[in-house]
């Protein structure tokens, strides 16, 4: 019988791979991008895909926080798989975003944010993302954010439950404070967050976030 070798697979060159990630990125852009960093508070439907695409658009640093950890119902709108049903939300989107994109830095606290610790873990942010489920949650990061950093712009949303109605999608600009979504949808017993929805918004969100960053660059 002759017997057949498997082809090896192709040793990868680290400096190789990064120089072919980045081929396609705008080379004016792809500078501010890389040195840019994030602040992400929540790592659900709206956090983890914010996260994902700036992770794609090469944001050098996110900041990510949530205290939660993956469930089943999260699945049908997170950017999570049914084997990190039960870790730490934080600690599966490292794991994922690290699989999309090694050479961008992720730094994760698996804890609830609160008016007293926000500055500590997200004083590095030049801009923040507001990725809560919670109208009171909300408010409280809004709030304490445009107290501690007044200069610094931090993108929230509103209205992203159901599906269709895609013109009512918006976004609307407050200050420092900008809000996407319809900012009338919200979630009921028969008219839950869906993919498509919340892609939509927190894919807005993360545009805003990249065009923000150019706008404030040095």
């Amino acid at each position: 019988m002759k017997k057949t070798r498997s082809k090896s697979s192709k040793k990868i060159d680290p400096q190789g791979l990064k120089k072919e990630f980045f081929s396609r990125h705008d080379p004016e852009l792809l500078p501010v991008l890389r040195r840019a960093v994030v602040g992400i508070a929540g790592a659900g439907g709206l956090g983890s895909n914010v996260a994902v695409a700036l992770a794609r658009a090469g944001v050098g640093k996110l900041i990510i926080a949530d205290h939660d950890l993956v469930y089943p119902s999260n699945l049908n709108r997170q950017q999570y798989f049914i084997d990190q049903i039960g870790r730490p939300k934080v600690e599966a989107l490292l794991e994922n975003l690290s699989r999309m994109n090694p050479f961008s830095e992720y730094e994760i606290h698996k804890t609830r944010i609160n008016p007293h610790n926000i500055r500590k873990l997200f004083g590095e942010a030049q801009i923040m993302v507001e990725a809560f489920d919670l109208a009171t949650e909300k408010s409280m990061l809004i709030n304490t954010w445009l107290s501690l950093f007044p200069d610094r712009p931090i993108v929230a949303a509103s209205g992203l439950s159901g599906f269709g109605k895609n013109n009512k999608i918006r976004t609307r600009k407050m200050g420092r404070l900008y809000l996407c979504g319809d900012e009338e949808s919200e979630p009921t017993d028969k008219v839950s967050p869906m993919a498509p929805r919340v892609g939509i918004v927190a894919n807005m969100q993360a545009n805003l976030v990249i065009e923000l960053l150019i706008k404030i660059r040095p």
